[in-house]
């Protein structure tokens, strides 16, 4: 049955660059010194990862000390979250977003079990909070807001420069600052990431999200940032993040931002014009679809979410992947944990988020794979409608 291999699931995590493995190549082998001793095969290594650090920052219109990498944008969240509030001698107060992605709910979630107050701010239909029911959130001990730059489900972004204007004003008056933290892991190596322009004290990043391998991640903490290691057993990474550096990884993010950040503005052309080619087709050829987070509000441009009403959305994947389409029915790492908590707090009716799934582009999608896509979905769908005794029903 399967024809054509067709990969629409790259905000789940990206091939790595060519370029990038290249880069990465001489640390597996030549370069293999740890970056801690003070030998040459140590000393070389060392270079490598003041470079990338060097790379990094500057991309990010950071300092270089504040630049900390990680396992993972997982693990740098939590070292975001938990860092800043074990600052604290009294347990206070944290403000997050119904539809952050786990490792960002997962972490408020354990916090509130011991103690902790936290605010998940609503959602609009389009996946926006409101600034309004932020402010009014704020509390005097309240001391991290943390609200992810675009939504990995539907794509929507928040209006991260705004909020981070706002705190900075009231942060001025206030004994007890309120630190701010974006998960920018889909948006790093898509959309311009200007830490100084969008004025927060914390921002997360994983590289398998833009070309670099899976099992690296960056996390910036600005200068003066009161926070804590969440791990001990070293002094790498200032001791926030103890452990011998990963240094293959670590050049390879550093390659993969420099390459991606080079071509921002061409890669965002490309793929905004292939989700909107499969999104009108969608619309033109098969009824009963919610495009979800489709407003007129700016979204990422790779991801599209669409609902197909009256069929469940994984015998949907199970189906498309039997025509060799790669798609999602939303985060990667919240399969088994039930519907999508995005679209309910975005009041999708549970029907519709039923048939929810998400197409996500990459730089190497093609109008083919579109195309192939919109040659076999309309058949698949109208074979499952033709099966779902909800649609018999409706």
């Amino acid at each position: 049955m399967q024809e054509k291999k067709v990969y629409l699931d790259n905000s789940a995590t990206t091939i790595v660059n060519a370029e990038v493995i290249k880069e990465m190549d001489p640390y597996f082998s030549d370069k293999y010194g740890n970056a801690s001793s003070i030998h040459s095969f140590g000393r070389q290594t060392k270079e490598a990862l003041n470079n990338s650090r060097e790379k990094i920052a500057s991309l990010l219109n950071a300092n270089v000390d504040e630049i900390f990498f990680t396992g993972s944008g997982t693990e740098s969240d939590n070292i975001a979250i938990f860092g800043i509030v074990n600052t604290k001698d009294k347990k206070g107060h944290v403000i997050t977003t119904k539809i952050e992605h786990h490792a960002v709910l997962y972490p408020c979630q354990h916090l509130e079990k011991n103690g902790y107050s936290v605010t998940y701010l609503d959602v609009d239909k389009e996946g926006v909070i409101s600034l309004n029911d932020l402010k009014q959130a704020i509390r005097d001990d309240t001391v991290l807001v943390s609200v992810m730059h675009a939504n990995n489900e539907v794509g929507a972004m928040q209006p991260i420069e705004e909020i981070g204007t706002y705190l900075q004003t009231i942060n001025a008056n206030r004994k007890n600052k309120v630190y701010f933290h974006t998960d920018a892991v889909q948006t790093a190596g898509k959309v311009c990431l200007d830490v100084k322009t969008l004025k927060v004290d914390l921002l997360t990043m994983s590289g398998h999200k833009f070309y670099a391998p899976k099992g690296i991640g960056v996390l910036y903490v600005k200068k003066g940032t009161k926070i804590k290691p969440i791990t001990f057993g070293g002094s790498q990474e200032n001791a926030l993040r103890p452990g011998t550096e990963n240094i293959p990884y670590v050049v390879g993010i550093a390659k993969a931002f420099d390459i991606a950040n080079a071509n921002l503005e061409e890669n965002d052309k490309h793929v905004l014009f292939l989700r909107e080619q499969l999104k009108e087709g969608i619309i033109k050829k098969i009824p009963e679809i919610i495009i979800n987070g489709s407003g007129n509000r700016r979204a990422i441009s790779n991801i599209l979410n669409v609902s197909f009403k009256y069929i469940e959305g994984e015998a949907l994947l199970v189906m498309l992947d039997m025509y060799g389409i790669a798609a999602s029915t939303g985060s990667a790492c919240a399969i088994g944990f039930g519907g999508s908590h995005v679209l309910q707090a975005m009041c999708v009716d549970p029907v519709s988020a039923q048939g929810a799934i998400r197409f996500s582009f990459g730089q190497y999608n093609t109008k083919d794979d579109v195309d192939y896509v919109l040659e076999q979905l309309p058949k698949i769908v109208e074979k499952l409608r033709l099966m779902s005794p909800v649609y018999k029903k409706f």
